[in-house]
């Protein structure tokens, strides 16, 4: 099995795997790495271990060399460059009547490429505006066109709890998240209460969703005919992180009991 690490290059992006070779690492360590896009600088977030060779994308990349403090300084100064382009292009976008929103612009580590990362409604052709940012920064250019959850992750913001934003923080990646979800966990599906600020429904409704959805294999629907120590009655509604059964009798009153102690008649999902 091949010993690795796990490098960031941003803060909560995906993790990548690198041959450590000879160097001493430890989490937490800056590092110089060989990347698609040629030198790259990250931070070692996975301590050196051995994983199965299906884990490894080929081919398996070297580490370069421990960062050092000029190797800082070029990642501040490309990142202060960087802050520099992003408005230049915005301005050229719009002397282009082009109808796009610059999010973000990156350097890579060597200054061999700049990367734009852009939102539009639909299809723009840039062409002519990559030539003339060529010309004007005379180094590859690329444009990326991203959603609206990408661009959330990169402007970052506060959620609704009065956090930062998870996509943010800590989300590596984006999982589908649905209005079922929401559903599920008898939350008000009012858009404005369950969606993000990229407009879409918040990556936090995943969390608790397992748990809803193996109660609801286990909860009886309400209007079962259940059978309890105190008579029968039908279910109205259930908890489904209590695993507790309200039940309606024929009196009208209603009492929650917990799931093990009732006997469903049919229905049970």
């Amino acid at each position: 099995m091949p010993e690795v690490i796990g490098v960031r290059f941003k803060r909560a992006c995906k993790i990548y795997y690198f041959d450590p070779g000879d160097l001493e690492i430890d989490g937490g360590d800056e590092v110089i790495v060989e990347t698609s896009r040629g030198l790259g600088y990250g931070w070692v977030v996975l301590n050196p271990h051995h994983v199965e060779q299906d884990e490894v994308v080929s081919p398996l990349r070297q580490v370069v060399r421990l960062a050092t403090e000029q190797d800082r300084n070029k990642v501040s100064e490309n990142e202060q460059q960087a802050k520099k382009a992003r408005k230049l292009c915005q301005r050229k976008a719009d002397e282009h009547d082009l109808k796009m929103q610059v999010i973000d612009a990156e350097y890579a580590f060597d200054g061999s490429q700049l990367i734009f990362y852009f939102t539009a409604d639909g299809r723009v052709d840039f062409r002519e505006l990559v030539r003339e940012l060529a010309r004007t920064f005379h180094t590859r250019i690329e444009l990326r066109q991203i959603g609206v959850r990408d661009e959330a992750k990169m402007v970052g913001g506060m959620g609704p709890c009065g956090r930062a934003c998870c996509c943010t923080s800590f989300l590596d990646d984006f999982s589908p998240i649905t209005i079922r979800m929401a559903k599920r966990q008898n939350l008000s599906l009012n858009p404005s209460k369950i969606s993000g600020l990229c407009g879409r429904l918040m990556c936090c409704l995943q969390y608790e969703d397992r748990v809803y959805e193996e109660a609801d294999e286990i909860l009886p629907n309400p209007g079962t005919e259940v059978e309890t120590a105190d008579g029968g009655g039908r279910v109205v509604r259930c908890d489904s992180l209590e695993h507790k059964v309200y039940i309606r009798f024929a009196s009208g009153e209603i009492v929650g009991y917990p799931l093990s102690d009732i006997t469903v008649g049919t229905g049970r999902r």
